[in-house]
């Protein structure tokens, strides 16, 4: 199918109904945004600073937290440019690249909440072997091989949007996304939507059940443990995983699978809550609730403050 289109940009509506707190939406979205760079940072650095935290589990949620900035990047920046600038358009190629990057590390994103959901299910319901069975090599073997999956798959999908022909239909709920592309097309769209619907159902619902067996198996342990004070830490080691992935999976099964006859708006805010929400809540989740990582920042807090009493005693 050849690229016929005369659209050459979209329009991102957004909350239309809060036209005069535009300014209020643009400072709250600026203040989350950069709350989710500098808390996601601070974890990627003490990760790689402390070395009491070159475990598995870690290198697993440094490159969760890589991905929350990945994300809110995707879609903040602009987000926030148009709200203080009054302008909603963002041009046909920003869409699709906007588009492939959110599809993309969104889907990571799933994928990777699998793979640390079988790191908590191996430490907690076989500990003896976590050392054998989680490695440095099966770490890296995992994380590739995730991305290379979901690359092609994405690939694949944003490729057959961007054949497809936009006459005049240009306007966008919230920011650029290929079910929603698709829906504005003036071609026939069968199979292009089935193609993208078959390759993100596999890479959701794959990584769910996953997720789902990993908790049934890692419950089912922590409820025969002899004390209460064991089972209190084992589900404290799992309950900040646990809420981002009720956030993650919630809210983008309630976008992508309930009837279309539901109100718009829901979807913008489910929307505004998997691309803000979540991020924001990351940082806060994973280092106050986490001993080592409350640990590892006090103790490279109390670095910062040696030396910084001793350069100016000297």
């Amino acid at each position: 199918m050849l690229n016929h289109t005369s659209v050459t940009e979209f329009l991102l509506l957004g909350f239309p109904s809060l036209h005069h707190q535009q300014r209020l939406m643009a400072i709250t979205l600026l203040a989350s945004y950069l709350v989710i760079f500098v808390g996601n940072l601070l974890i990627i650095s003490l990760v790689l600073a402390e070395r009491e935290l070159y475990r598995p589990m870690y290198f697993f949620l440094c490159n969760l937290s890589c991905l929350e900035i990945f994300i809110a990047t995707s879609i903040l920046p602009k987000a926030i440019g148009n709200l203080l600038m009054d302008s909603k358009a963002i041009s046909y190629p920003g869409c699709l690249t906007q588009c492939y990057f959110y599809s993309l590390l969104g889907s990571i994103e799933f994928v990777l909440l699998a793979v640390t959901s079988y790191d908590r299910y191996v430490a907690i319901c076989h500990p003896l072997q976590y050392p054998m069975l989680i490695n440095t090599q099966l770490c890296l073997q995992l994380l590739l091989g995730s991305w290379a999956a979901v690359f092609l798959a994405t690939v694949v999908s944003t490729v057959l949007v961007a054949r497809m022909p936009f006459c005049n239909a240009n306007r966008i709920d919230h920011f650029c996304d290929s079910a929603l592309l698709i829906k504005l097309s003036c071609a026939e769209t069968q199979i292009v939507e089935l193609i993208p619907f078959v390759a993100s159902s596999i890479i959701l619902l794959g990584s769910l059940g996953m997720t789902a067996m990993s908790y049934l198996y890692i419950i089912n342990t922590i409820l025969r443990l002899p004390s209460a004070s064991s089972r209190h830490k084992a589900f404290s080691a799992c309950s900040s995983h646990f809420t981002i992935v009720i956030l993650g999976y919630g809210s983008c099964i309630f976008m992508y699978i309930q009837p279309s006859s539901q109100h718009i708006s829901y979807n913008k805010a489910v929307a505004l809550l998997n691309t803000v929400v979540a991020p924001l809540m990351s940082p806060f989740l994973f280092s106050l609730r986490n001993q080592m990582m409350k640990g590892a920042l006090k103790a490279a807090w109390k670095r910062r403050v040696i030396i910084f009493r001793q350069h100016f005693s000297s």
